[in-house]
This record gives C-alpha cells, structure tokens and sequence, in this order.
C-alpha cells in the first residue's frame, strides 16, 4: 500500500512539473521525435496557447510558422496585451471557469505591475492566502488526529487478527466513536486536496499557456529560459534559482511530515518519500521556465513559513495544557495533603 502511495505522489510531481503531458507540445516538422522549442531559452512550443506576443519576436515567429499546429488557428489568437476571458472559444468547461480567468488576472495584474513574473508570485500568493482558512481547519483536524492516535492504535490491536464481519463491524463503531470524541472528521482531511489542486493545475496551466510570459525579465532572469540553459550560457545565478527551489521544497515537505500522525515506521518511510520527491522537483526544474520556478519557490517557501508558525503555535498550546493540567493536579494533591494534616491534628 505505501509503495502505492508513494508512486501515485510521484506520478503527481512529474504531472505537474512536465506541462501535463507531452500531447500539448508542437513536434517539429523535420524530425516527429523532437518538440519545436525556441533555441535561446530553452521553451517547447505548445499548441494550446491563449494568446501570441504582442512584438514580433523570435517566440512570435515560431508562433506563426507552426500556426496550423496550434488548437486555434493564429489569426485568431489575441495579442496577450488585449487577452479576455472570452477570447476565442473555451474547449470545455474547465479552461472557461479556472484557466482563462486566471491567465486573465495574470496579464492585468502584469499590466498594472508592469512585470508579469511579480504577477504569477503576487497571485500565487493571493491563492494561498485564500486556502489558507481550509488550510488551518486541515491543520487542527492532524492535531486532533495525533491526540487519537493511541486509541486508533489500541483499536487496531484489539481487532488485528478478527476478520468475521461481527468483530469488523465493532472495529468501525469503535473507531467512530473515538472520532467524535476528539472531533475528527475524516473527510476534512480531502476538503484541501478537492479545493487546492483544481486552482494549482489552472494556475500552471494559465502560466503554460500565456507565451509572453516567457518574454520578460525579473531580478535580471529571462522567465522563459530554463536552468539548463542558462547555466550553459555561463550565467550561475541560475544555480541560486535551483538551490533555492530545493530548500522551499525540503522545508515545506519537512514541515507537513512533522504534522502527520504516525508510528516510526510510517514516519520512517515519510523521510524517504521526502527525499525522493525533492530529487525529482529538483532534476525537473533544470528544464522548466523560470517563470515557474519563481511561482514554486514563493510559494513553498510561503507553506514552510505557515507550517512553522502553526507548529509554533500547536507545541506553545500542547505546552500551556499540559503545565494547566500540572498545576490542577498540584492543587489537587495540596488541597487532599491538607485535608490530612487537619484530619492528623484533629486526631491528636
């Protein structure tokens, strides 16, 4: 089962770090094994952009001479400095209600910011700050989970070896009701999965598909070049950009596993699975735009910040109950000690 878990994260990671599958690339004309990408970055050439650069660039070239590849035709693309939300026909529900309007607030935010790569990271932001209500519910149900653990594992003891459908009946009825006792609810834990991730795949999407993007610069980086490239063209502030991608990963990934209930086994195989998804982040970052690669960095830097305040918070008020819990029964064992020493004396 955790070998599952684990390959279905991984399958997870490498989705969301490959553009959602290699169908969205433009294969070049003269070679079907190779994807058209623009030379001096790096980028691959989707055929479901929403929009083309407003200059006639080397980006809006290769735009043109493959016009006939892309999912609308190229006359009828916008420029991304005139994109709206019902621009050209929406293929399907999906791009309508999450991708278009996103990349719509990423080109006005742009525009009013006048650099898109700020854009991505303040909407970024703005995305976690409205998760962030379901993320402290999310946080508190762990909390509760820990606290239950004990009975949850008692439970499992008693019935670990009764399979009859008596004894399984039992075992749910008494898990139940160890729930309800520390108001545990199961399907809390999915509700920031079911929110979250619609608007992380529209987002990326938006990103993806937003070619003028990948024309622009921030704190002197081409947010279209990928690592790789730039390393090969001799500039290693390239290097700082990967090194800081795996430190907001391993943070944030050590944060939540700290917040995981779990025996030492469990945690044991969380370690490994951490570690295996930060190589995988890493060595898939050497070829994706910068412009991603800012948006990941803030943004997992923003969950490891949240993460250690909630600790912080979560060990000061496991602290605080138990010295309350220490004072009572200190004046509990005062007040039966002098309960004797009169009892004593009254004796005498």
């Amino acid at each position: 089962m955790k070998k599952k878990i684990m390959i279905g994260i991984l399958s997870f990671v490498i989705l969301l770090t490959s553009g959602c599958g290699n169908s969205a690339y433009i294969k070049d004309k003269n070679n079907e094994k190779e994807f058209v990408k623009q030379e001096s970055t790096g980028q691959l050439i989707r055929k479901d952009i929403l929009c083309v650069p407003d200059d006639e660039t080397e980006l809006y070239n290769l735009y043109k001479e493959y016009g006939k590849e892309l999912n609308n035709k190229f006359s009828d693309l916008p420029k991304c400095s005139e994109f709206k939300i019902n621009s050209n026909e929406s293929k399907g529900l999906w791009e309508f209600l999450f991708v278009k309007p996103l990349a719509y607030l990423i080109l006005k935010l742009g525009k009013l910011v006048n650099n898109l790569g700020i854009s991505l990271i303040l909407i970024g932001l703005a995305i976690r700050l409205i998760l962030l209500p379901f993320t402290i519910k999310s946080n508190n149900q762990t909390q509760n989970m820990k606290k239950a653990q004990p009975e949850l594992a008692k439970i499992e003891k008693k019935y670990q070896n009764k399979t009859d459908n008596e004894s399984l009946m039992a075992k749910s009825q008494e898990t139940m009701l160890v729930y309800q006792k520390y108001k545990v609810n199961p399907m809390l834990g999915c509700l920031l999965a079911f929110l979250q991730l619609p608007l992380f795949f529209a987002f990326l999407q938006a990103i993806y598909r937003i070619p003028s993007i990948y024309e622009e610069t921030l704190f002197g980086l081409n947010l279209g070049m990928s690592p790789s490239i730039g390393l090969s063209q001799g500039n290693y502030w390239y290097l700082l950009i990967i090194f800081l991608i795996g430190v907001s990963t391993y943070f944030s990934f050590k944060q939540t596993m700290t917040q995981t209930p779990g025996n030492e086994e469990a945690q044991k195989q969380m370690k490994i699975m951490v570690y295996v998804m930060l190589f995988v982040i890493v060595y898939a970052s050497l070829s994706l735009p910068i412009a991603l690669a800012f948006y990941w960095i803030i943004t997992y830097a923003f969950i490891a910040i949240q993460n250690i305040i909630m600790n912080y918070i979560n060990n000061r008020s496991f602290g605080l109950n138990n010295k309350n819990k220490k004072n009572k029964r200190t004046k509990i064992s005062e007040k039966i000690a002098k309960k004797e020493s009169m009892k004593y004396g009254k004796n005498n």
